[in-house]
């Protein structure tokens, strides 16, 4: 790719081999805006359906929306047998690697036998359609099986990553009423096995609602049992058999329910349905990644944990008859070049990760990536978070060669698939930007009155049409979500929730969020939340918690805490302590990088706290207007904890 300069920094036209060959072409972006609905409608034929349905789109009610009324169809045999029917059963579906070096080979025709001995597995527990099914899992083959398991019997799957804590789990398995718990005695991470039936008993246990839990042998860890509830996988799938009929189940059928932070310490439960949802992850996969299934070796390293593992690990790679590569550990384990290892072992072509990933190699320098073969990468994608141009510049370089374009995608939970990104082979890069709507996706830029703004301003993103694969409600709780996404400007606005610009050239940059929810390495965390769980340790009386700015992982927590009037700061000790019981309670994720044992907060005359100026403090900026503190000096004294009492990521 050539590059040039335009009015935002550098500028990367749309590389003419690329386009010659792309899967969509420039007239993809007027087709959807001359019908919109047929548009999607178009893209939702590329999908196998028992049924066709009477209606796009019915938006009588806003903000519920159905798509594809009276349609039926089957998510997981659009996944997998559609495509062994067709005669691609010898393709691989996934290339999966232990984090310690064991491999498995996955074609289409196993994984739908997998799936269909699983699916009838989960009938002879007892799970019927619309039963909810908790997954709490490593990285490994069976995850995938589980989830797509759950979609042949219309089973509403519930996946909690594996790093989150036993209280977190429980109040999951709670609020979605689970009735069956799928595990594993553990994964491995970072070179050592990792534990979760532990975890799942400590849950399960607050959970009666939960039957049985299945348990997957991967670490040969030994595990607390309790006969007549807990089964082994091996004992209860292995002797199933391999066929399965699957049942045609309504559009809007409930596919899976996924948790995220909100403004409150309840964590949100965000659902997702069939037919939307699979239409649309689908085509933003085959589009946004140009995916060739014939040739292409996809990766995206990521969790299945998190709402990209859903829907571009699983169901958009497997709608779209991907070739993918799945692998259990992180980046640095056994050795820093583990990532660029495999790219090199499986020939990789596409490569979607983080920016926190990218900065983190940056750090470790250009050597690690430079000492393997990745001249099978053509095309490279960012998700979770924006990615800073230098990232950006870096990843295109030195991953990529110089030659691999970047799809820079803004999408969320909330929302399923892909709404903000570049084109391959249609869209001019900008590094750093997200740059346009996704066909058949209306994002503006408004001003806090809900007023659209021409280029070159800065405002709030909002969504102003609905869009297939878009979260229908938050689980047993329809007016939180009005409150929650349709209030601000309308029930007929989705506010996201992210402050975004638009540049002379009208394309988008996001600049983070704008509430109380914190992008920590692409995961959403409620400060709210970690503020509940700091007030829960016996020693603290009351916590403040902000996210400030970091060059890694884009943003770190930061926590200011006062004493109880018994508790003693024991300085290092104490600041340990309440990392570690903030990790026990939330997870890993939500250890504070920083926490700063403070005297008073800094408080309006109504008792809110200023959070502003916190996030000024732990920025080391220049304070902003105090004027309607009800005592200003309390700024001073914070400002002279800042060198003490910080505490480090582990």
């Amino acid at each position: 790719m050539s590059e040039s300069t335009g009015p935002e920094g550098r500028r990367f036209p749309a590389p003419q081999q690329l386009a010659a060959a792309a899967n969509v072409g420039p007239d993809v972006y007027a087709e959807a805006d001359r019908d919109r609905l047929a548009f999607w409608e178009t893209q939702a034929r590329r999908l196998s359906w028992a049924q066709e349905w009477d209606e796009v789109l019915d938006w009588s009610k806003p903000p519920f929306a159905k798509w594809f009324v009276g349609g039926k169809l089957n998510v997981a045999y659009n996944c997998l047998d559609r495509h062994v029917e067709a005669g691609h059963g010898d393709q691989v579906a996934y290339h999966w690697e232990g984090e310690p070096g064991d491999t498995r080979t996955l074609t289409y025709a196993q994984l739908t036998e997998d799936v269909c001995r699983a699916a009838n597995a989960l009938l002879e527990l007892g799970v019927q359609a619309g039963d909810r099914v908790a997954i709490y899992m490593p990285m490994i083959p069976e995850t995938v099986v589980a989830m797509l398991a759950c979609a042949r019997i219309g089973a509403v799957h519930m996946v909690v990553f594996g790093g989150f804590s036993a209280d977190a789990l429980a109040s999951r398995l709670d609020d979605a009423g689970a009735v069956l718990v799928i595990t594993a005695d553990g994964g491995y991470r970072r070179g050592a096995p990792s534990a979760l039936k532990p975890a799942v008993d400590d849950a399960v246990g607050r959970s009666p609602g939960v039957r049985n839990v299945l348990v997957v042998k991967r670490t040969e860890q030994d595990v607390e049992w309790t006969e007549g509830r807990d089964l082994w996988w091996h004992d209860v799938v292995d002797r199933q058999s391999p066929r399965h009929t699957p049942e045609a189940f309504d559009a809007e059928h409930p596919l899976y329910i996924m948790y995220t932070s909100g403004t409150t310490a309840k964590p949100k439960g965000i659902l997702h349905t069939s037919g939307g949802y699979l239409t649309q992850v689908a085509f933003t996969h085959w589009a946004t990644f140009d995916l060739k299934p014939d040739t292409d070796v996809y990766w995206t390293a990521a969790d299945v944990g998190w709402v990209t593992g859903h829907s571009y690990i699983v169901y958009g790679p497997l709608a779209n008859r991907a070739t993918s590569v799945m692998y259990e550990g992180t980046p640095e384990t056994p050795h820093r070049g583990r990532w660029f290892e495999l790219i090199q072992k499986y020939g990789v072509t596409i490569l979607y990760t983080a920016p926190t990933v990218i900065r983190t190699v940056m750090k470790w320098g250009e050597d690690i990536p430079a000492g393997f073969d990745l001249t099978s990468l053509r095309l490279l994608g960012s998700v979770g978070e924006p990615i800073n141009p230098e990232a950006w510049l870096w990843y295109h370089q030195n991953i990529g060669g110089g030659r691999c374009p970047i799809m820079d995608t803004w999408w969320q939970t909330e929302t399923g698939a892909h709404m903000i990104t570049p084109l391959p082979g249609v869209t001019d890069l900008v590094p750093g930007s997200a740059q346009h709507p996704f066909p058949g996706i209306s994002a503006k830029v408004v001003d806090d009155e809900g007023n659209e703004l021409g280029d070159d301003s800065t405002g709030l993103l909002v969504l102003t049409e609905p869009w297939p694969s878009m979260l229908r409600t938050i689980w047993g709780d329809d007016d939180r979500y009005v409150d929650t996404y349709w209030s601000r400007f309308g029930t007929n606005v989705y506010f996201a929730g992210d402050g975004a610009k638009k540049d002379a050239d009208g394309n988008i940059w996001l600049l983070g969020r704008v509430d109380d929810v914190m992008n920590v390495s692409g995961h959403r965390i409620s400060t709210t939340e970690v503020e509940s769980s700091l007030v829960g340790h016996p020693t603290v009386a009351e916590a403040a918690v902000v996210g400030a700015s970091d060059p890694t992982t884009g943003q770190g927590i930061v926590a200011f805490v006062i004493l109880r009037g018994s508790a003693e700061d024991s300085g290092e000790d104490l600041v340990q302590t309440l990392r570690n019981h903030v990790a026990r309670d939330i997870g890993p994720i939500a250890k504070p990088r920083q926490i700063m044992v403070v005297q008073e907060l800094p408080k309006t005359r109504s008792g809110k706290i200023m959070r502003r100026l916190l996030r000024d403090v732990a920025e080391n900026r220049e304070l902003g207007d105090v004027t309607t503190l009800t005592d200003s000096s309390v700024m001073n004294l914070i400002k002279e904890k800042l060198p003490a009492s910080s505490g480090s990521d582990d």
